[in-house]
């Protein structure tokens, strides 16, 4: 690989996007570019300094008052069109539910060609991007979808721990989410929200701060998940390891509270060709946040994208089909 940094950018400056950055400030192989908000973007071909941006968007509001900043309502879309970026991650929220697939029409319409990586969350999402399939392919764009930690990291973890196996009875997600502070993570939080019992996605995304907060106030914080649609079952089935109905992930979220609940995990049981019944488990440390489980992933693919479209390899792929590659 070329020794030239990889430019990125980012579509999404709230916790995750924020955090994002923070990952990228000490790579030497990746340097952040460009970073669009919903009220205006920044580009830096040179680099962006990531603490001057978070500052930036905590005082105003928006990247876009900074350095090499333009306040727009257009900001995804203008800066597709100015700036120069090999990869995008979009750590965007998925409300509504068409939104990932939307703004990859976008990325498509503007000749626009490279990397984007996505921390999607939902089946159905997944299943938008699929078709844009040929789309994508005929643009010149690799899309790696569901790079997050899960769908993404533990996905990834079970399509390698399914090789011991003849036969894959189920895999099992499990994960704990500890954050001090649910408004660090509004997006995020509003779309666990959507799987709550008597929720869906347009209801969550409708819902004011102050609604979501009232909502936390009768659970404690504590949010308390089971058999989410999640795109770790489509990505599984797509890689041929197991049927969709096969696969089931749940987990708790504690919005006031750094500390996990439980350990992330994921398990997978099957049949070894011995005719033996038995279960790998692979489970993330304790320690390791959210957005290191995420961002971590995400630039991995990205990096993984790159390599493949140096080889021609153009259209979507998923996190389960993929190796990611270490970002020094």
């Amino acid at each position: 690989m070329s020794k030239k940094k990889i430019r990125v950018g980012l579509l999404g400056f709230g916790g995750l996007g924020q955090a994002a950055g923070r990952i990228l400030q000490p790579k030497s192989e990746m340097k952040l570019v460009a970073v669009a908000d919903r009220h205006g973007y920044a580009y830096n071909q040179s680099g962006l300094d990531i603490d001057q941006l978070i500052q930036t968007y905590h005082d105003k509001g928006s990247t876009g008052y900074g350095e090499g900043g333009v306040i727009s309502d257009n900001s995804i879309a203008e800066l597709i069109n100015q700036a120069d970026v090999d990869g995008y991650f979009l750590a965007l929220p998925n409300l509504p539910n068409t939104f990932m697939a939307d703004v990859t029409r976008e990325f498509i319409k503007s000749g626009w060609q490279g990397v984007l990586v996505d921390a999607l969350k939902r089946t159905s999402a997944v299943e938008q991007l699929l078709t844009l399939q040929e789309d994508l392919q005929k643009a010149g764009i690799t899309y790696l979808t569901g790079c997050g930690a899960t769908p993404g990291l533990l996905t990834a973890a079970a399509a390698v721990a399914a090789q011991s196996f003849a036969e894959i009875h189920n895999v099992k997600i499990t994960f704990g989410v500890g954050i001090a502070n649910w408004e660090a993570y509004r997006a995020t939080i509003r779309e666990d929200i959507a799987h709550m019992p008597g929720f869906d996605v347009d209801k969550a995304n409708a819902m004011s701060d102050e609604e979501v907060e009232a909502f936390l106030d009768k659970t404690n914080g504590i949010l308390t998940l089971e058999n989410m649609e999640h795109a770790d079952d489509i990505m599984l089935e797509l890689a041929g390891i197991c049927d969709r109905t096969q696969v089931s992930v749940g987990g708790v979220v504690d919005t006031r509270n750094p500390k996990k609940p439980l350990s992330t995990n994921v398990k997978i049981t099957g049949r070894t060709f011995e005719g033996k019944i038995s279960a790998h488990t692979f489970t993330l440390g304790d320690e390791t946040s959210m957005a290191a489980n995420v961002c971590g992933p995400a630039f991995g693919y990205l990096k993984a994208g790159v390599q493949l479209r140096q080889k021609g390899i153009n259209g979507l792929l998923t996190a389960a089909e993929v190796m990611p590659l270490f970002v020094k």
